[in-house]
This record gives structure tokens, sequence and C-alpha cells, in this order.
């Protein structure tokens, strides 16, 4: 377990998400998308981080991957230090040496996605991170997946609603996360992924409808111009 005074934020990222009286927003700092090309190439972490943490986010998202979303652990440390949210790393995770880089960059959440890994290695480094005192949010996109992430013990389950998220190409399910809400466990959290309040995508009032506890939401907001208001309107 940790040892460096981390242990009075452990599971801050999930009890952040179910704190919340409405469906919690996690707030997405990127600059930049394979399918979308530059979002916001320019943004400061801290600064939008404290934007979000303003209007209303319950939760930050941060990028780490450089070269597909020209993020950084240094943008997850900014973010961290100037708002003080619970931050999830969303990157591809796949080894052990990534979940102990996630805790050394301060997060307190890292992102498994199924489809890039073996259930058993799926299982280990969940464990894992658990015991270091983050949280995880583990990402489906079928409903073998999301048995595979609950065999694996996962409590906090994203649905992705992007076909393939390291792709050039824009291929979205905007209805993918409302079919798959009832597959979930009540003790699961319900997090609705990609595509959440973007012109002719998932709009807010469908997630809450379909009993999701939480959104993920990086465009609609990096995009906005004034990312407190945009926060407050999908939070009214």
């Amino acid at each position: 377990m940790e040892t460096d005074g981390r242990a009075s934020r452990a599971g801050r990222f999930k009890q952040a998400l179910l704190a919340s009286d409405d469906v919690a927003i996690i707030a997405e700092i990127k600059r930049r998308s394979p399918s979308r090309g530059d979002l916001n190439a320019r943004l400061d972490p801290a600064d939008m981080a404290v934007a979000y943490r303003d209007g209303g986010a319950s939760c930050l998202s941060v990028l780490t991957n450089q070269e597909m979303f020209g993020g950084s652990g240094d943008d997850l440390a900014a973010a961290a230090r100037a708002s003080d949210l619970p931050v999830l790393r969303k990157d591809f995770i796949t080894t052990a040496e990534d979940v102990h880089e996630s805790y050394a960059m301060g997060a307190d959440a890292l992102l498994l996605i199924v489809a890039d890994l073996a259930t058993a290695q799926l299982a280990e480094l969940h464990e894992q991170a658990l015991s270091l005192g983050m949280d995880v949010l583990t990402e489906v996109k079928s409903e073998a997946e999301l048995e595979a992430a609950l065999k694996a013990g996962a409590d906090v389950v994203g649905v992705n609603q992007r076909e393939k998220p390291k792709s050039a190409a824009f291929t979205m399910d905007y209805q993918r996360a409302e079919r798959m809400a009832p597959l979930f466990p009540d003790d699961v959290v319900k997090v609705a992924e990609s595509g959440i309040a973007i012109p002719g995508g998932t709009t807010m009032a469908e997630v809450r409808d379909a009993g999701y506890d939480a959104a993920l939401i990086g465009e609609a907001l990096v995009t906005s111009g004034d990312p407190v208001k945009r926060l407050r309107e999908l939070l009214a």
C-alpha cells in the first residue's frame, strides 16, 4: 500500500463520481485526437483544470499520450496541483510499469481498456492499481468485454462509444451507452464515454435517462471557448 502520504487520497475518484446529485462529469484535458486533429493545441492544463473545477466537474481526465493526443505526465501533474480534483490518467496502459508510472505522476485513477488486455492481465493490473490506492476506470465496448471487466473485479466501468480510439476514422455508435446500461450490476459505477454533448452526439439527457453515474466529456469542453459556462449548461 502507499507509503508517501497519499493514503488519504485512496478512492477519491470513485467517491467523487458517487457524490454528485446529478450525472457527474469527468472533464477531459486533451489537445488533439487522431480523428479530429488539433482541438485546443495551446491549452494550458492548469488553467483548464481550474476552469473545469469552477464549472462543476467532479473529476478530471488527462491524456498523457504524446504521439496521438499531445499530452504528457507533466500535464497531469499540473492539472492535479492547480485544481485538487481527482485525476484519471487516460492512456494505453498495458504493463505493471505503466501502473507505477501513473502512480508516480500523481494520478488518482487510471484507464484500463479491456480490448487491449488478456483477462488475467486485466485482473492483475487492476489489483495492482488498487493496491497503490488508485481507482480504475475499465473501458468496454461490448457485452463480452463487460463480462471480462466484471470478472477482473472492475467496479467503475466506462462504455466507449467510439469504435477505434487509435484510428484516424471518426466512427461512433451514439446509442451504445444506452443499449449497454441495463447490463450493468447495480453496484458498478457506470460511465458513458465518447461523443457526449457534441453536435449530433449523445446528449446529457440521454445519459441521465439511461441511468449513468457519470459522463466523460472532452471535445465538447476543450473546443467550447468557455468551459466554465459549457459545464454549467451541461449540469443544469
